[in-house]
């Protein structure tokens, strides 16, 4: 078993257990849960972030932080609030800003599985598509050729079922939502991404004859946005080794995948 981070936010009464993916003395990489947000969110600054609690245990000595010695943590990149995955953290201030320069080249391959509704017209396919924040809707990012920025991510169809297809994706560029976007723009939504058009997974909709019971209300088998950061390779900033590192698919998509090879298989 991996070790974990505990963290907790007596606020919230909310508890996580991060596994540690990959460490040495100048990088850290955790398994981000979804729900968790990365760092501070300028819209809602009270709700948890990673950040904020490691730095919380640094500060406190935690026995996780205490153990390695820790004075200082930041993260070189980002994962949206309800992605999970590989999340990769500086433990000196010289690592960090070799990090931000090699992920300012885009040189690190950052690979993410999405579930998503629909069909792509061709097993491998491409968006290139600027993006831009969206001028009205607060947080939103749309497809802006005339004022976005340069943005393109690969696409790879790993498995399909009926109504939905399993996506690896390869985001070439760093923007915000970027992956979301790009798939609602190619007509292939993520499900459980409201906010760009996704909707959850639900059993009903795939098994026949499902009866749910009296006054029962349906849970979704997936009802957050189904995008998983599965792998980051990238050269070390220090060491020049090339690594890769790995996150395991959270219990939430690995269900969602069983259900829809089980009741959703395509011909």
């Amino acid at each position: 078993m991996s070790e974990v981070i505990k963290l907790s936010a007596p606020a919230t009464h909310e508890f996580w257990e991060i596994p540690v993916l990959f460490e040495d003395e100048h990088l850290l990489a955790l398994d981000k849960p979804s729900r968790l947000l990365t760092s501070p969110d300028r819209y809602d600054p009270q709700r948890p972030n990673l950040m904020k609690l490691l730095h919380a245990g640094i500060e406190r000595g935690t026995p996780w932080a205490k153990s390695r010695g820790l004075t200082y943590l930041m993260n070189a990149h980002r994962l949206d609030f309800e992605t999970s995955g590989v999340i990769l953290l500086a433990k000196t201030k010289a690592a960090l800003v070799a990090l931000a320069n090699l992920f300012g080249t885009e040189k690190p391959v950052k690979t993410y599985a999405a579930l998503v509704h629909g069909m792509p017209v061709k097993p491998a396919f491409e968006v290139d598509a600027k993006l831009a924040p969206h001028p009205v809707k607060i947080g939103l990012v749309r497809v802006d050729e005339k004022n976005g920025k340069r943005s393109r991510t690969q696409f790879e169809l790993l498995e399909k079922f009926t109504g939905y297809a399993l996506l690896k994706c390869l985001p070439l560029t760093g923007r915000t939502h970027q992956i979301r976007v790009h798939l609602r723009h190619a007509g292939l939504p993520i499900v459980g991404d409201e906010l760009y058009g996704g909707a959850p997974l639900l059993l009903s909709r795939l098994k026949s004859g499902y009866r749910l019971k009296p006054k029962k209300t349906e849970r979704p088998l997936l009802d957050r946005v189904a995008l998983h950061a599965e792998q980051l390779s990238l050269v070390h900033p220090v060491t020049s080794e090339t690594i890769s590192i790995s996150a395991p698919w959270p219990k939430d998509l690995t269900v969602a995948v069983k259900y829809l090879r089980r009741y959703a298989t395509a011909a």
